[in-house]
């Protein structure tokens, strides 16, 4: 009986006929088009050698935490760093989690009550569906960054509760953006709560804190989660709002209580990337690449293909998993490191090369890297 189960082995199968198997492969060295390191934070010597710095100024000389934040596994360099992030991003108070998955699942499991509603964006992260499933609360979703959709959802809905309204800042897949300062103030028309996940904003957008903040909305959005393993380029997430939303968090989040705590390295780092996020020149190259890739695909007549993105994120839509995997497949042999995006990843027919930009892609880079490409697709 060591052998996987004939229904399970079934379910392996049929994603290989369907040509959708997911498996592990050791990154290569190539010119990154693939990673979430939107600002080369997660090879910063600087950030380095400054977490180093940090541990010795605070005396931690420990390779773990030993234990639940509960129990053995705080110390005063957890909440400088709280602190530190909740200034920077002007909320009351942070709490940080072990990744932004284990903050979507403990926020969402926990917060919405029996008698609550979720209404979310149809495209959300799974994390944020995983943690919506573990709570006690009716959802229901509304079409993608389509508010006339989520008005008309809000109309029918009856609640004896709180209404919970969720959206991303820069949608992981797509790259595109709600018109936040719209939707913030349906909410407010409707009194319901809403929750903004920045996890792909945060170093991206305007100056590094976040669309929310760029657009002067912290004041009107109930709860913001922001993760530290993309533009950062460490480890962790933590949920941003007020001091009793985080208390309520600390004492019934089971993804927060029930876990070891990050170690003092990985708090370190988070401090010292946030320390670097103030001072970088990195934004503006970022920026100005995201420009570059924009005016080469025009320039190529490419912009049919992709989705109206202005973040890190760029999506050249190929309709079926054999066919991008096939020109994903030969960019590699240039290369050029970016990922197919299969379904059931993206829903049948929305498959798509997810292309991220960074701050230390060259011009050669991508010029080259859009020439190829336009020369695959056509």
């Amino acid at each position: 009986m060591n052998h996987l189960p004939e229904k399970l082995q079934n379910r392996l199968d049929s994603r290989k006929e369907k040509n959708a198997l997911r498996s592990l492969h050791v990154s290569k060295k190539m010119i990154d088009f693939s990673s979430n390191d939107y600002l080369g934070f997660g090879s910063s010597d600087i950030i380095f050698n400054t977490a180093f710095d940090v541990l010795k100024k605070n005396d931690l000389q420990k390779n773990g935490s030993t234990g639940s934040r509960l129990l053995s596994g705080n110390f005063k360099l957890y909440e400088a760093t709280e602190k530190q992030i909740a200034q920077i991003h002007k909320s009351e108070a942070a709490l940080i989690f072990n990744s932004g998955y284990d903050a979507n699942i403990g926020f969402y499991g926990s917060l919405p009550q029996r008698e609550d509603v979720v209404v979310y964006d149809e495209l959300i992260h799974a994390s944020i569906r995983d943690g919506i499933r573990l709570g006690k609360s009716k959802s229901f979703k509304f079409k993608h960054n389509d508010l006339q959709n989520l008005e008309a959802l809000l109309d029918r809905t009856k609640c004896d509760g709180e209404i919970y309204v969720i959206t991303e800042s820069v949608f992981s897949m797509d790259g595109d953006s709600p018109d936040l300062k719209a939707l913030s103030d349906l909410c407010n028309q409707n009194r319901c709560r809403l929750i903004v996940d920045e996890a792909h904003a945060v170093g991206v957008i305007g100056k590094g804190i976040g669309l929310v903040q760029e657009l002067g909305l912290q004041d009107q959005v109930f709860a913001r989660i922001i993760t530290f393993g993309k533009a950062l380029g460490c480890h962790g997430a933590a949920v941003l709002g007020e001091r009793n939303l985080i208390m309520f968090l600390i004492n019934f989040a089971n993804s927060f209580i029930y876990t070891t705590a990050l170690s003092p390295h990985s708090i370190a780092t988070i401090n010292a990337a946030y320390k670097q996020l103030n001072a970088t020149t990195n934004i503006k190259a970022l920026h100005k690449n995201i420009a570059l890739f924009q005016s080469q695909i025009m320039l190529y007549k490419l912009d049919g293909y992709f989705l109206k993105s202005d973040s890190a994120i760029h999506c050249c839509a190929i309709p079926g998993n054999t066919k991008v995997k096939n020109i994903a497949s030969k960019l590699i042999q240039k290369d050029f490191d970016v990922k197919a995006i299969l379904s059931p990843t993206v829903a049948v027919g929305k498959e798509r090369l997810r292309i991220c930009l960074h701050s230390f892609n060259t011009e050669k880079e991508i010029t080259e890297f859009v020439d190829l490409l336009a020369t695959l697709i056509k």
